[in-house]
């Protein structure tokens, strides 16, 4: 079965709240593309700079995109599906995710070899931790 979907696709991410839809970044594209996860079917697409990771919300209100290009992270309202604030974090960020609570976001920056913390209710970095390693990219929190 072809994707419906192409444009280097990386890191998608299911709405949590209810499966429903996929959230999938096009990094050479600039944008983010949801898909119908009944019929697999691309049925809206966002702008949202270079996009490389993605992470949502347990409460699928909010999916998180990392912008490698622009070293921001945009935030888009799943019930909308419209970017409501865009982060600047710095440092070409790629990997990010989100703790069980919701309360923070952690992105890497891969330029920077740290890690940008996000405070979601905010919307804005609270902290960072510099010196993380040479070009970090994953995140996952445990």
């Amino acid at each position: 079965m072809a994707s419906p979907v192409n444009d280097r696709n990386r890191s998608p991410a299911g709405d949590q709240s209810d499966g429903a839809r996929v959230y999938v970044t096009n990094a050479c594209s600039g944008s983010t593309s949801v898909i119908n996860a009944s019929t697999l079917t691309v049925t809206k697409t966002i702008a949202t700079s270079s996009g490389r990771g993605v992470a949502i919300t347990l409460n699928g209100a909010r999916a998180y995109v990392t912008n490698t290009a622009s070293s921001s992270v945009s935030v888009i309202d799943t019930a909308t599906n419209k970017v409501t604030a865009t982060i600047p974090v710095g440092g070409g960020p790629e990997g990010v995710a989100i703790t069980p609570y919701g309360d923070h976001v952690y992105v890497t920056a891969t330029k920077a070899g740290g890690v940008a913390v996000i405070d979601t209710s905010t919307n804005t970095v609270t902290k960072t931790v510099d010196r993380v390693g040479l070009a970090p990219v994953g995140v996952a929190i445990g």
